[in-house]
């Protein structure tokens, strides 16, 4: 499939890292828990979200060949003060900005350790845009607040996340990713409000090997149907499938099967 170019992936995650800032400085409570995420908070969401791309910088400033345990980056944690939104804000707007400047100095493709065996930058430029964009939801979500993506940025975090699945499944790290399988079980997710050149239609089938998918219309066992960003929101949990404007056709069972299992990330 089709990538976004790298320096796109720089520039959208510092947009979704400043619409994240305006989100903390909208006067949202920040111990406000987040209904997506009930273990978190809205400061703890910011914080995970902060301290993943501080991950992410030191692995590329440094051409890490390793992991680099999260205990030896600086401020990983976010600032010492708690229920302070400047100093979050501060350190949240400070954290994305040194991270697009190591990937933008280190270009798409330096050598660097990941998890997924894709030893580029790319891969760190892609992840980081799609996490900072879904917790960015979170956050919206959390703060009662309008979401919008980019109808392209969407579309590539969801041929992400089924790229995710995949590998997960090749990998045996989360063994309730094995259950998706079985022969003649198939999702299709369709695009409502965007135009042939997007191709925002995906068909995603559960082979007795694992799982495969491709962009397309074709008919499948169950259909999720509605608008791109909500399709995107309601394949990661983050929207209910009987959320206004979505569409479920067919065996709802087996799309809520795949959500149950496929929450890793």
């Amino acid at each position: 499939m089709t990538r976004l170019a790298y320096d796109r992936y720089c520039d959208e995650i510092s947009h979704q890292v400043g619409q994240l800032s305006e989100i903390l400085t909208s006067g949202a409570d920040l111990s406000t828990t987040v209904p997506t995420c009930p273990d978190w908070s809205l400061e703890e969401l910011v914080r995970h979200t902060g301290g993943a791309l501080r991950w992410v910088e030191a692995l590329v400033r440094t051409r890490a060949q390793e992991n680099i345990p999260a205990e030896r980056i600086p401020l990983v944690k976010g600032p010492e003060a708690q229920g302070d939104p400047a100093a979050l804000n501060a350190w949240l707007l400070e954290t994305g900005r040194i991270t697009v400047a190591a990937l933008r100095e280190a270009g798409p493709d330096t050598v660097v350790w990941t998890w997924a065996g894709i030893r580029d930058t790319g891969f760190w430029a892609r992840r980081m845009t799609h996490e900072v964009t879904i917790h960015r939801a979170d956050a919206a979500l959390t703060a009662k607040l309008p979401y919008e993506v980019a109808p392209e940025v969407a579309v590539d975090a969801l041929d992400e996340w089924l790229e995710i699945v995949e590998f997960v499944q090749r990998s045996k790290a989360v063994p309730a990713a094995a259950e998706l399988r079985g022969e003649g079980r198939s999702i299709h997710l369709h695009a409502t409000d965007t135009g042939p050149e997007l191709n925002a239609e995906w068909v995603v089938e559960l082979t007795e090997e694992g799982v495969v998918w491709r962009r397309g219309h074709e008919k499948a066992t169950v259909a999720l149907r509605g608008p791109l960003t909500s399709v995107l929101l309601a394949f990661y949990r983050r929207l209910p499938l009987d959320s206004p404007g979505l569409d479920v056709l067919g065996e709802r069972e087996l799309l809520e099967f795949w959500l149950e299992r496929a929450t890793f990330g």
